[in-house]
């Protein structure tokens, strides 16, 4: 494939059009602007930069980085690690169930649609994938070590398609800080020209949220992001919800 071919693949995987169900998930925002600590464009940009700095962000970044290195080196065993730690390192059970119900969702659609030429995304992820563990007939979350996280799917995907690493993680953060604006949108935080103001504003942060998931080792994998962890724990038993977390 050519390099233009693996990146319109990334802009349609990525893209809110994509039958992940992202539009249902805040990532804890929706308590966060029921307790009025998010409340307009300068605390929702500023919420949304610390998630990519310091939270779910930080955490998606390197998990995809792995498991996009996992996949391109056809090592099984690697990815089976990666998959297993995608899974147990959610503070919540609702941000377990988005993570895993959006990376059960995208892997199933692409093995679907996209398949040809690159084999399953299972086959890169080692024998740990499996399907509808996202939630269950029974309506129950995730186990931690179930399914496979929406950012290892995506960085497997992206590798069996050529993508470059730099652009599945650029684009990944991208979609995942317009994500977090949505959510605002519709909660009433900003306008939609607030909300465009506020990506044009994230450019930087994203772009050095990638590049330090580049240089960062692998093993200093981790966030620190405790106010946002409190925040999806409190959206558990919100009373009035418009997301799953």
């Amino acid at each position: 494939m050519t390099p233009g071919t693996s990146l319109y693949r990334l802009f349609a995987w990525l893209s809110p059009a994509f039958p992940t169900g992202a539009f249902s998930y805040s990532h804890g925002l929706e308590a966060e602007a029921a307790a009025g600590t998010v409340h307009d464009r300068a605390t929702l940009q500023a919420w949304i930069a610390a998630m990519l700095r310091h939270g779910g962000g930080r955490l998606d970044a390197d998990l995809l980085r792995d498991a996009h290195r996992a996949a391109a080196s056809g090592d099984a065993a690697a990815g089976a690690a990666v998959t297993r730690r995608g899974c147990a390192y959610r503070a919540t059970a609702e941000l377990a169930l988005e993570s895993v119900a959006q990376g059960e969702a995208f892997a199933a659609t692409v093995d679907a649609a996209w398949r040809d030429p690159h084999p399953p995304i299972a086959g890169a992820m080692g024998p740990t994938l499996s399907r509808g563990a996202g939630e269950g007939a029974e309506g129950r979350s995730p186990e931690a070590g179930e399914g496979v996280c929406h950012a290892v799917a995506v960085g497997a995907a992206a590798a069996q398609a050529g993508a470059s690493l730099d652009d599945a993680l650029l684009l990944y953060l991208q979609a995942f800080a317009a994500n977090l604006m949505s959510a605002g949108l519709r909660l009433g935080i900003v306008g939609q020209t607030d909300g465009q103001r506020i990506l044009a504003a994230l450019e930087p942060v994203v772009g050095a949220a990638a590049a330090a998931s580049l240089a960062r080792d692998p093993e200093d994998f981790g966030a620190a992001a405790f106010a946002a962890d409190l925040a999806a724990m409190a959206h558990e038993t919100q009373y009035t919800r418009l997301f799953r977390s």
